[in-house]
């Protein structure tokens, strides 16, 4: 019992790793998932799980990563907040922090001081454990100083359980109006909270972090970017294109990361079909030298 007291002690007063105060989160996350085991089997719970699961990955990909990372599209403000809002209920914290961070990892990719490389540390750390790292828990604001102009977004990063908290509102009102109203769906407001909050986020979280670990280990590279970035078909399915990791390494403006027409990137699609629609516009594609260099590449490794 002492031993334990001293772990949790030490888990609790160090300064760099409070590891018990930090993962707590995601932990609770998971053991919550664990919640659908309790609340039954619908066909609307698994088209609900399916509904966040699609709306938050691409508003994660296409939002958090290609926009606010990478500023490869332009938007207007009103649609910057809408993709900010989204994004955060996928409980990755906001996207001024998820910026910051993407950006650090670009310019020190599997370097020393990169903060989530499967490299320089392990694949758990790369896919997990650097979040829950209390050190980086915090804001890089000077490498996000084109984001820090938007009070909105400022407020969503700040009060970033808030989007979180109104998703799970609004599954559970739907749900308990299902029960009362079609009763025969056989589902409830609870359930759709555990199957369209809870489990949906563990599978966007894994999806998603996969692209910080599998893709710096697994897949071919196309190009030699001084990294270990590597394209992988499996991931940039599950991820709506995330994981042409190795072609996003080479040209990160891009706002299409597929170079290619069999190179499935949905997100890219479904900003193709926003830009009909006036939502977006000014997307960024790979420039026709990076195209070049991909097929002198190609040649030089079947004469090899």
């Amino acid at each position: 019992m002492n031993k334990l007291s001293e772990i949790i002690k030490h888990a609790l007063d160090d300064e760099d790793n409070r590891l018990l105060m930090a993962s707590s989160p995601i932990l609770i996350m998971h053991l919550l998932a664990l919640g659908v085991l309790f609340t039954g089997f619908s066909w609307t719970a698994v088209i609900v799980l399916s509904i966040t699961y699609v709306v938050r990955v691409f508003a994660l990909t296409a939002g958090f990563h290609r926009y606010f990372s990478h500023r490869s599209f332009k938007t207007s403000r009103v649609f910057q907040f809408i993709m900010a809002w989204v994004g955060t209920s996928a409980a990755q914290l906001g996207p001024m922090w998820w910026a910051a961070n993407h950006r650090h990892h670009h310019q020190h990719s599997d370097q020393p001081e990169d903060i989530h490389s499967p490299v320089v540390n392990s694949a758990f750390w790369a896919h997990i454990g650097w979040i829950l790292c209390r050190a980086y828990g915090s804001i890089q604001h000077d490498r996000i100083k084109d984001l820090n102009k938007y009070p909105e977004l400022r407020f969503i990063d700040r009060f970033h359980i808030l989007p979180v908290l109104s998703l799970i509102g609004v599954l559970y009102a739907l749900g308990s109006g299902l029960n009362a109203a079609y009763p025969q769906l056989n589902t409830s407001g609870i359930q759709l909270v555990m199957w369209g909050f809870f489990l949906s986020t563990i599978l966007v979280y894994h999806v998603t972090f996969c692209v910080n670990s599998v893709t710096h280990i697994i897949g071919k590279k196309r190009f030699n970017n001084n990294d270990e970035s590597r394209n992988s078909f499996w991931i940039a399915l599950l991820t709506f294109g995330e994981g042409w990791h190795n072609n996003h390494h080479r040209w990160p403006l891009s706002a299409r990361q597929g170079m290619y027409w069999w190179e499935l990137d949905l997100s890219f699609l479904l900003l193709r079909g926003l830009e009909k629609l006036g939502l977006v516009w000014d997307l960024q594609v790979y420039p026709e030298k990076i195209y070049a260099e991909a097929e002198s590449r190609k040649q030089d490794e079947g004469h090899a």
